[in-house]
């Protein structure tokens, strides 16, 4: 086939005329080999030094969600990037955050969008949000075998569902398994302190604006305990990746609007430098 294909300048057939939805069966068909799943490493002894992805936070609010990350990679007890994104959108109304082997994670939401893409592409449609968050689920179990070696990836997924008119928020184990989140999640490293953080802080009816600066001190509580979530960084300019989904689709916030969450959130910290205090009652 391939000496053909070289000798007309054409593409097999099969590669025009795809017989399935899934871009990863159309792969696994195709060039299984190239999958991240299907790769075998070479024989090794100890732990494996990978760049790591440390905290995501996720929280909803009337209209949409947010989705956050640091900045931070780790390798062992080594600061690897003080500036790696964490944070992608999937497609116009959905976004992942990764957390877990660095190089492993970004391929696969590489990956995912063109899964994402490829679906509307064929079927003229796109997928629902609950289908979107299985084809995420199926990819990370894809990857077990990886995991099991020290290779894991574990990400949170977040969207504005345009049927039920609201943000909604998946996260997932080493095995592909799914859980819907309801109000706030996070994961990574640093996700007990993020996490603990948000359960104190989070409401219903939490305007955009009072949810942004909400995964910021969630994320300023996780690096204040954990050595591998970085805080903001002042000094060198490297704020928190914050993305907003509403029903205007994903957005991104640049670094002036990062920054001045964070600092408006340090120069409170100044004052009290456990963060805002919950009501007892």
């Amino acid at each position: 086939m391939e000496a053909n294909t070289r000798s007309t300048g054409r593409l097999p057939a099969a590669f025009l005329t795809p017989g399935s939805s899934s871009f990863m069966d159309f792969l696994s068909d195709h060039s299984p080999e190239i999958l991240p799943g299907n790769r075998s490493l070479p024989p090794m002894q100890g732990a494996i030094e990978a760049p790591h992805g440390t905290t995501i936070v996720a929280a909803s609010f009337p209209g949409g969600v947010v989705l956050a990350g640091d900045r931070r990679a780790t390798m062992g007890n080594m600061i690897a990037q003080r500036d790696i994104e964490k944070v992608f959108p999937a497609d116009e109304y959905s976004a992942v955050g990764i957390a877990g082997t660095a190089g492993l994670a970004v391929e696969m939401v590489k990956l995912f969008q063109l899964e994402l893409e490829h679906f509307e592409k064929v079927e003229g449609a796109t997928l629902s949000l609950e289908g979107k968050a299985n084809r995420l689920s199926t990819m990370i179990r894809s990857n077990l075998a990886m995991a099991m070696q020290g290779l894991a990836v574990v990400p949170l997924f977040a969207g504005y569902d345009v049927d039920r008119e609201k943000g909604r928020i998946f996260s997932y184990d080493v095995t592909g398994g799914r859980s819907e989140e309801h109000g706030y999640a996070a994961t990574g490293s640093g996700s007990v302190f993020a996490r603990g953080s948000m359960k104190k802080l989070f409401r219903d009816d939490l305007t955009e604006e009072q949810t942004l600066t909400l995964v910021v001190q969630a994320l300023y509580d996780a690096a204040d305990d954990d050595s591998a979530t970085g805080g903001p960084d002042v000094a060198r300019r490297i704020y928190p990746i914050v993305t907003v989904i509403t029903d205007e689709g994903f957005r991104k916030l640049n670094d002036t609007e990062s920054a001045e969450i964070a600092r408006a959130i340090l120069e409170r910290r100044l004052e009290q430098p456990d963060g805002p205090r919950a009501a007892l009652l």
